[in-house]
């Protein structure tokens, strides 16, 4: 407020009607109640915003704890799969090769099958006497006198035996290798099928961790987002506290103005008094209505600038808390 308006206002103050010093300060107690409990209402707010923000930083904090804790389980499992993974880099080609390995033994197994005639399991089972068989007709043809027919047909019947004989030891033997191998590829199946489930295993415990994980961090994200609205709220209540204390301050310094100069105006009164009386009634309701319009403009541009927000100087105050008919020395 400039000094022209400062004039103006204490003008108004000394020209309008005034009603008793009394009336004045009981009019300043009721405001200042009224500042008082609103003031009160202010510091429980903030004690209560600053009560929520402890709160709100130590659920962060639990959280952020949370969210380290299932990023070091993510990291663990991670882990984990890698080195099942490397087992199955390294296990699986062995894997695929034993089992080409293993169909080109069954298709051996076949072929010799149908070469050597054998069909039944039987029959591949029978070496033990097809042995003693072979082995009593070389001694007959050895031992025995046989005419040409007996011994071209036992020659041929020993061939035919020893040509089995021959078949069925290979086939054995292939047999054997095929029980081998097929026992190797078992092994190695069930070893393949448990590195998958371990994978699997892995891969659904990282997606729910993954789950967990993006519901802490949006968790922890709201509680910023309430702890900023929190804050902000107690620095209102701590802007309108500033400025409540302001509107205190002056209240209580008006008063004590008032009650240092009241003895003072009744003095100046019986002074003005003469003058007054030498004004028209005309002039004097005429500067009495252009010291209201003054006095008005002043207060509405002060009352627009504490509902902004800024802060007030002393003078402004005086217009807020002080109406037409109040004055100050």
């Amino acid at each position: 407020m400039n000094r022209t308006e400062q004039s103006n206002a204490k003008n108004i103050d000394d020209n309008l009607k005034k009603p008793n010093n009394e009336q004045n300060l009981v009019s300043l107690d009721l405001n200042l109640k009224t500042l008082v409990d609103f003031k009160n209402s202010l510091i429980e707010e903030q004690k209560k915003g600053e009560d929520k923000i402890q709160e709100l930083n130590e659920k962060i904090e639990e959280t952020k704890k949370q969210i380290d804790d299932e990023r070091q389980k993510l990291e663990d499992l991670r882990i984990k799969l890698k080195d099942v993974n490397d087992i199955k880099d390294a296990e699986f080609p062995k894997f695929m090769e034993l089992k080409d390995i293993v169909l080109k033994a069954r298709n051996q197994m076949r072929e010799l099958d149908e070469k050597s005639g054998v069909k039944s399991s039987k029959e591949k089972t029978n070496i033990k006497h097809l042995t003693k068989s072979l082995d009593q007709l070389e001694r007959d043809i050895q031992t025995k006198k046989l005419s040409k027919d007996e011994e071209r047909r036992l020659v041929n019947k020993s061939k035919e035996i020893a040509t089995k004989l021959h078949a069925m030891k290979v086939i054995h033997k292939k047999e054997d290798q095929f029980r081998t191998i097929s026992s190797q590829y078992g092994n190695l199946k069930s070893k393949i099928n448990e590195i998958f489930d371990k994978k699997s295993e892995f891969g659904n415990k990282i997606g729910d961790l993954k789950k967990i994980l993006d519901n802490l961090l949006i968790s922890r994200e709201n509680l910023y987002e309430d702890r900023r609205k929190i804050i902000r709220e107690v620095r209102e209540s701590n802007a309108k506290l500033e400025m409540v204390n302001t509107q205190i301050n002056a209240i209580e310094f008006r008063k004590s103005k008032m009650n240092v100069t009241g003895s003072r105006r009744k003095y100046r009164d019986a002074h003005d008094k003469s003058y007054v009386s030498m004004q028209s009634p005309k002039e004097r309701s005429r500067r009495n209505k252009e010291n209201m319009q003054i006095w008005n403009s002043m207060k509405e541009q002060a009352l627009k600038k504490m509902s902004s927000g800024e802060k007030l100087t002393f003078d402004e105050m005086k217009l807020i808390y002080s109406d037409i008919s109040s004055s100050e020395v």
